[in-house]
């Protein structure tokens, strides 16, 4: 979707990346079944779905934010919304990848007026579908509270703005500071420094890589860095769109490092959940965990262990002609439904999220993401928050992740692909994969 020096992948609207990026963390360090989905939505006694102007009743809110410590944050940011507006707000919380893996029956039967949903291409591919409802008289009134690059995710590929953005977070490699320090290591900067604390970690009784791909989507995260740090951004873009083809010599190398990399990853991955990777990292059972500080800090928060001894680097140099420069950074927001009852009220609550007040409050309890609003005065944010800003913004561009990248169905066939791999990531393997997912996408795109 974008070639060198243009915007963010999905954005549809070119413009300078370091620019886009710049500003993007600047705003934000200023300071089961398809009708399980449906089934939790319920009428949300506003105005009908045709807009008077005038908000009240009661909105209902699909969320996904079903782990306790962004539940937490998503239901004070509703209560602070409903303070404000006075429109009522009712959250249908669904288990997040119940919810992800359902959305589109979910859009298509009978969907809450507000969902929570993902900014760029996934964004742009269910307004594309006529699934959500374009709020660009929302934007009017909000647009001076985000740069281009938060506007530019948020718009469909009509030019309509479909979304309100409200975080961001790096997908980047954690560890324990005090781990590091009893035992000497040091912060690896390049692949040949990293495999080599791999393998001292792994002699000194440690498990190197903490590791979890029952869910599907967590392991996408290691083939978008790996691809990044390998082939470059626009590279990732072009295999995304298959303007690449999956049999190319770049994949090959992608799954190739990945393959050195696995004897030190966490066995038994496909069986487990993400939270209890994290658990074996925040018990130092596990040296490193490569993961979005949106799932591992938020988990530290949620078990009571200590986040101040958690740390991260950005994932070390492969290919010195892209070295760090690019990152998986994906921004979360929310939509209006095509099917709302209540358009106004809903209107009425995004016209809220939209403020730097309103990320403010919600940073008050959410310590893992970064605002994205202008004039945003975060004086909570943690030291993860605050290096998130800083790792975000040194970036030349940053991917949105595989399961928002790309076409869905195409993300959802390259999870079963890469959970093929993880249980025999060897040369022969690697090869009949990489045909399996070109015959997917060939179909797909076609």
């Amino acid at each position: 979707m974008t070639d060198v020096g243009s915007g963010f992948a999905g954005a549809g609207l070119p413009t300078s990346r370091r620019t886009l990026l710049k500003g993007l963390a600047g705003a934000a360090g200023l300071t089961v079944s398809g009708g399980l989905l449906a089934a939790c939505s319920s009428s949300s006694g506003g105005a009908g779905s045709t807009s008077t102007g005038k908000p009240s009743g009661t909105v209902s809110f699909g969320s996904n934010y079903s782990d306790p410590g962004v539940k937490a944050a998503f239901a004070s940011l509703a209560a602070a919304a409903t303070a404000s507006t006075g429109v009522q707000v009712k959250i249908n919380t669904v288990d997040h990848n119940t919810f992800q893996n359902n959305i589109t029956s979910y859009l298509q039967g009978t969907p809450d007026d507000l969902f929570t949903w993902f900014a760029g291409y996934r964004m742009q591919y269910f307004a594309a579908q006529g699934l959500a409802l374009p709020i660009d008289d929302v934007w009017q009134k909000i647009g001076g509270n985000f740069n281009s690059a938060a506007k530019a995710l948020s718009t469909g590929l009509d030019g309509h703005q479909y979304l309100v953005p409200i975080y961001n977070y790096p997908w980047v490699v954690f560890y324990n500071k005090s781990e590091f320090s009893a035992k000497g290591y040091t912060v690896p900067t390049t692949w040949d420094d990293y495999v080599n604390l791999l393998k001292k970690m792994k002699s000194d009784g440690l498990i190197p890589l903490a590791f979890a791909e029952k869910d599907g989507w967590p392991a996408l995260g290691t083939f978008d860095i790996l691809n990044m740090r390998i082939n470059g951004y626009d590279y990732h873009i072009k295999l995304m769109k298959h303007q690449v083809p999956w049999t190319d010599a770049g994949v090959t190398q992608v799954f190739d490092h990945w393959a050195q990399i696995m004897p030190y990853m966490q066995t038994g991955a496909n069986g487990r959940i993400w939270q209890d990777a994290a658990k074996a990292l925040e018990a130092k059972q596990a040296g490193m965990m490569f993961q979005g500080t949106n799932q591992v800090a938020a988990q530290y928060v949620t078990d009571g262990a200590n986040l101040n001894d958690l740390d991260f680097f950005v994932f070390p140099e492969i290919n010195p002609a892209y070295a760090q420069d690019y990152m998986d950074a994906p921004t979360d927001g929310f939509m209006l439904s095509k099917k709302a009852k209540n358009v106004d009220g809903a209107k009425a609550i995004l016209e809220y999220i939209g403020t730097a007040a309103a990320e403010a409050g919600f940073l008050k309890t959410d310590q893992w993401d970064v605002g994205l609003a202008n004039g945003l005065n975060a004086p909570t944010y943690d030291a993860i928050q605050n290096k998130s800003v800083q790792v975000i913004g040194q970036c030349k561009a940053v991917a949105q992740f595989m399961d928002r990248d790309a076409d869905p169905a195409m993300a959802t066939a390259m999870e079963a692909i890469i959970q093929k791999f993880i249980d025999d990531p060897s040369t022969s393997s690697i090869a009949s994969l990489q045909q399996s997912a070109e015959s997917q996408a060939k179909a797909i795109y076609a």
